[in-house]
């Protein structure tokens, strides 16, 4: 397991890495997670460092409880 980085996600305990130098304008990413307000929190945090706007939405995907994060400038 390796060392978190200002702009990675945990809000589960469970370190997820997004690449988010790839995520352009209208781009969304699927974030599994049981503790959905930990992770719109650590998302807004990490769009506010980036001075990106974003869209949250709670979801299931194949089953899967998480949160859909949108870029939206």
């Amino acid at each position: 397991m390796g060392v978190l980085k200002i702009d990675d996600l945990s809000p589960d305990g469970v370190p997820l890495f997004v690449d988010w130098g790839d995520m352009h304008v209208g781009c969304s990413v699927f974030v599994p997670s049981i503790n959905t307000s930990s992770t719109i929190k650590q998302a807004g945090q990490v769009f506010a460092r980036r001075g990106w706007q974003l869209r949250v939405a709670i979801t299931t995907e194949r089953y899967i409880l998480g949160v859909r994060i949108w870029r939206t400038a």
